[in-house]
């Protein structure tokens, strides 16, 4: 599980190959035969961190990897990004930067066997004067057991751990040993970045991409600011273009057909949209909640959980400003419940954008948190007697009932009478905002006070 120009040491460079023959670089081997071809993002391997495309927040002047190879010293660190970044690739820069020994493992094809190994082979490089770079791959994949195991030889200084992941450390990695190493994040590449790949591709090669203006861009489109990805579309390109001919975006399509987005359902891609999908309509802008909507329809996300956050931010953030959106964004689930795809994403469609541009309100919301919380610190305390119901004598005795206002009877069919538990006194927890058909409900709620103040009844 490589990383950009990551998988293998750099080899040295090669003759150029003939335009129009990529990937076909070969050398001799003992038997005479050709060495099978290398791709193209294994040939273009940076030799040194100025090399590397697009983090030069980390490997550019004053970057924080360069400042720390100004002392000749490296701590632990953790590489957190997506994948094509290169993670592996300034992994193996940096302890040849230092003259560390560098021992590469995947926490996907590793077990405890394979780490005690790498542990003892270090042990035996310190006596000997040298330190180990140990590079971890997916290490989040290790479980919480064997992440411990790691702590001891970082702390004796047996090896510097670098691990690389693509998900978010805090929630995948040991405290403790995020607490001995340092989070460096890693960028997906910018179209920029990507085109400066596409033209070392070029250079590499003797060729121009068989592309026209809008076909290339589109094709840095679909790396999706991954390195690897854009050198394997190039490829790809070249080798189906016939000769003189130039790819046009639709042709570029059919070609490379379509690289799926990246997107874990279970990890941070999804968390990510639904938090993007979900700050959109509450920002009540439609046109940014559709296209969130369509990214994780599109990365084959569950509609039915989509329509299920939507009963969720009709409620959250919209609530009585327009108590029609719960109602609108119920049937756009059982509407997809119902239809099945691809027909029923159009329901949740309508139902996202009456969400977004519905009025806001997240009053009943609050009122919510401010009443359980009351409920939770006063405990087990008794409605008031008055409205107890007395079905039996001995109730009415004591006092069940007693005074009780039966509202259909009062003036404006309104009591104003307390039915808050004596120890507590009246609470107010709901506040409406005034936007939407909170407005009026507000002005009526306004009322009810005045006139509970008016007959005593606070």
């Amino acid at each position: 599980m490589g990383d950009l120009f990551g998988d293998a040491p750099s080899a040295e460079p090669r003759p150029r190959s003939q335009a129009g023959d990529v990937g076909s670089q070969t050398g001799g081997r003992r038997d005479g035969t050709a060495e099978p071809p290398r791709p193209l993002a294994d040939r273009l391997r940076p030799k040194q961190l100025l090399e590397v495309v697009g983090q030069e927040h980390l490997t550019g002047p004053g970057g924080a990897l360069t400042r720390m190879l100004a002392n000749r010293s490296l701590g632990s660190l953790i590489f957190w990004g997506p994948p094509g970044t290169g993670k592996t690739t300034v992994a193996r820069l940096l302890a040849r930067e230092v003259d560390y020994a560098f021992e590469q493992i995947s926490a996907i094809f590793s077990g405890v066997a394979d780490l005690k190994k790498v542990f003892e082979s270090a042990r035996l490089r310190r006596t000997n004067g040298r330190i180990t770079l140990l590079f971890v791959d997916e290490i989040h994949r290790f479980n919480r057991a064997q992440q411990d195991s790691f702590l001891p030889v970082m702390e004796d200084g047996t090896v510097v751990l670098v691990g690389a992941t693509t998900e978010n450390p805090s929630f995948e990695l040991n405290a403790a040993l995020l607490s001995r190493a340092r989070v460096l994040t890693f960028q997906s590449l910018s179209p920029e970045s990507l085109g400066r790949l596409v033209g070392r591709a070029e250079e590499e090669t003797g060729r121009a991409l068989p592309l026209n203006d809008q076909a290339r861009d589109l094709l840095l489109q679909l790396a999706d600011g991954d390195g690897r990805a854009v050198l394997t579309l190039a490829e790809e390109v070249w080798r189906a273009a016939a000769k003189d001919e130039t790819l046009d975006a639709e042709t570029l399509l059919s070609v490379v057909q379509r690289r799926a987005p990246i997107y874990d359902k279970g990890q941070d891609g999804h968390y990510n949209l639904i938090s993007a999908l979900h700050k959109s309509v509450r920002g009540s802008d439609v046109d940014a909640a559709l296209y969130w909507l369509c990214r994780m329809l599109d990365a084959g996300e569950n509609p039915l959980y989509l329509g299920r956050r939507l009963v969720r931010m009709a409620s959250e953030d919209i609530g009585l400003a327009d108590p029609r959106a719960l109602t609108v964004a119920l049937a756009a689930k059982d509407a997809y419940d119902y239809l099945g795809s691809p027909e029923g994403e159009l329901a949740l469609a309508e139902a996202t954008a009456y969400l977004a541009a519905a009025p806001k309100s997240n009053a009943v919301y609050v009122a919510y948190k401010a009443a359980m919380r009351a409920a939770k610190e006063h405990g087990s305390l008794l409605p008031p007697k008055h409205i107890l119901n007395a079905p039996t004598g001995l109730m009415k005795d004591e006092g069940y009932g007693s005074g009780y206002l039966y509202d259909h009877d009062q003036p404006d069919g309104f009591s104003g009478q307390d039915y808050f538990p004596s120890e507590m006194g009246r609470q107010n927890f709901y506040q409406p905002t005034g936007r939407g058909e909170e407005g009026p409900l507000s002005e009526h709620l306004e009322r009810l006070a005045r006139l509970r103040h008016e007959r005593g009844r606070r």
